[in-house]
């Protein structure tokens, strides 16, 4: 069982209760820039009884807003790391959308690298491969120009962006995963060996079918693109579907490992 230790407990979120007699399996998730991991809800909700859901929530929002949140992706990754012992108890699989797809992708090469192992399968979710530079400076910008951007992708609702406390609520976490992200730079070395699976929106402004297809060469096993209709946060308006396709992504990872 994992550990209910309090720090362990604020980086890995639950949602709900695990039954008693559960899958042999846990989806990992982590957010996007400003995101959290409630924002993971609905896809517990679509992933139904295939998995035991679980989201990773960053330092500098929700219950965690007292604390700094990073400007450094390596950072983030190293705390991810040193939580993510307490549940590899079971076979894991990841899912990351946008930052979160780099995040988790940096974890399980960190994994892999330490202990040899990683995650059954990587499904990363609305974001350009690592080995892929398109420098940006969204984190530059000052606030107006910050929240114009998360207006572009509609990853926030219009009426949060225009209540001033929210704003500034958002704000700090949103800026220092923007650095994060745009500061990253990604480090020739052994790649994944285990399956990746790409999901995008047909009309995402930031990635391109190209950019998503170069995921492929950060894995030594199974790729496969799949695209949904919708923009960046295409995920809004598709969670059955996107719920559907992860459970397929569960069996064929949990079949390429035996």
């Amino acid at each position: 069982m994992p550990s209910t230790n309090t720090h362990t407990d604020l980086w890995i979120r639950g949602f709900g209760s695990a039954p008693a007699q559960h899958p042999g399996v846990r989806l990992l998730c982590f957010p996007h820039a400003g995101g959290s991991a409630s924002f993971y809800h609905p896809l517990y909700r679509a992933v139904g009884d295939a998995a035991e859901v679980l989201g990773v929530q960053y330092p500098g929002r929700q219950e965690r807003r007292s604390e700094t949140p990073p400007t450094d992706l390596d950072a983030l990754v190293d705390g991810v790391r040193t939580e993510l012992e307490e549940w590899t108890d079971r076979p894991v699989v990841f899912f990351g959308h946008s930052m979160g797809a780099v995040v988790a992708y940096e974890v399980a090469r960190r994994l892999k690298r330490e202990n040899g192992t990683g995650p059954l399968g990587l499904i990363a979710s609305g974001r350009r491969a690592p080995g892929v530079l398109v420098e940006e400076n969204v984190h530059l910008r000052d606030d107006t120009g910050l929240v114009a951007e998360v207006r572009t992708l509609s990853g926030t609702a219009t009426n949060l962006l225009d209540d001033a406390e929210v704003r500034e609520m958002i704000l700090p976490s949103l800026r220092a995963d923007y650095t994060a992200i745009e500061t990253y730079r990604h480090r020739p070395g052994p790649e994944l060996g285990c399956p990746i699976t790409v999901l995008v929106g047909d009309s995402d402004p930031r990635v391109g079918r190209d950019h998503a297809r170069a995921w492929s060469r950060h894995t030594t096993a199974a790729f496969e693109l799949r695209t949904f209709s919708g923009g960046h946060f295409y995920l809004g308006d598709q969670w059955p579907a996107v719920g559907a396709t992860v459970r397929a992504c569960l069996t064929a990872f949990g079949a390429a490992a035996r």
